[in-house]
């Protein structure tokens, strides 16, 4: 007999710890849930609520960085004013947030 057949026969002292195994990984799936699948699918739900919801003459930042105010919104992309006479298009998926909001947070952290 090979080692790895005499460990699978081999009883679990206790006999209810495959129920408690079982209890342990549900528990740990529910705390995985609500604190890490849960919030990031709230926050990609509010950013893809944002983009929808872009008017012109928002002031806002892309993922890359740039910062500019839209100038005008079609169904997937928005074109910026990064500069004065300076446009630039972009897709709505690369607009990461609102300018507006980005000072606010920056002012909370500074408080």
């Amino acid at each position: 007999m090979n080692v790895l057949s005499i460990f699978l026969q081999a009883e679990v002292p206790g006999g209810g710890s495959g129920m408690s195994t079982i209890i342990m990984m549900v528990l740990l799936f529910v705390v995985f849930y609500f604190f890490m699948i849960r919030p990031q699918q709230k926050k990609a739900k509010d950013a893809r609520k944002f983009r929808e919801n872009l008017q012109k003459g928002a002031k806002v930042v892309t993922i890359g960085g740039m910062h500019g105010k839209v100038v005008e919104v079609n169904d997937k992309t928005v074109l910026l004013e990064v500069t004065e006479g300076v446009k630039m298009r972009f897709e709505k998926s690369a607009v990461a947030m609102d300018n507006s909001m980005q000072l606010t947070e920056e002012t909370a952290k500074s408080a």
